[in-house]
């Protein structure tokens, strides 16, 4: 009997992270141009799988589609969570953390990914929309100064970082996370980081 009542209080957890875990796997840029164009991205641009670079290679309508789709990822599962589970505590964070480990991780790219901009932004416009669109007025500023993608990537992380904790100084679970997820995003951009320093970054 208790093990059923534990089980009935717990079971969100594990379908949710799994679910959303397979979910964020979906290299959606990279599937668009093997499925419609027959190209790998990995090998042209920057090699990377993301909508950026699906963009860049592919061109406006399979890199939108792209970066949609990455959104969709991170943000449809979460906002389920949030809306239907409210009782169940970080269930919606936790939901959301797992989609962005399964872009950056992907089961389907032998647990290589891309940087989880995209789904990471999708994941925190279902968690904390007012901070999230925010950041994105930081991204427009810093790729309209720089040209550079990256450049806006890596401001916003760390911004929505920070926005988090004025907008929930109280909430050291989400902010604590949101931390290290920024610091995950800056860290998968090192390589961009090194072209920015060399002056070899693309721009668009």
């Amino acid at each position: 009997m208790n093990i059923n009542l534990e089980w009935d209080y717990l079971w969100p957890y594990p379908f949710f992270i799994i679910i959303s875990y397979l979910l964020g796997s979906i290299p959606s840029g990279l599937w668009i141009g093997l499925i419609f164009y027959k190209k790998d991205i990995r090998n042209f641009g920057s090699g990377n799988i993301g909508a950026t670079n699906a963009y860049r290679v592919l061109g406006k309508v399979p890199g939108i589609s792209a970066l949609i789709f990455d959104l969709l990822k991170g943000f449809v599962p979460t906002l389920i969570a949030k809306i239907y589970f409210p009782q169940f505590p970080y269930l919606a964070l936790l939901t959301g953390i797992s989609a962005i480990c399964g872009h950056l991780f992907s089961i389907f790219l032998k647990f290589k990914g891309g940087k989880g901009v995209a789904t990471g932004t999708g994941v925190y416009l279902a968690l904390a929309p007012v901070p999230t669109l925010l950041t994105a007025v930081i991204f427009v500023i810093a790729v309209g100064l720089t040209r550079m993608v990256s450049v806006g990537s890596i401001t916003s992380a760390i911004g929505l970082a920070i926005l988090t904790l004025i907008f929930y100084p109280q909430d050291y679970v989400f902010v604590g996370c949101t931390t290290l997820i920024a610091l995950t995003v800056v860290y998968k951009h090192r390589s961009n980081i090194k072209r920015i320093i060399r002056g070899e970054e693309n721009k668009i």
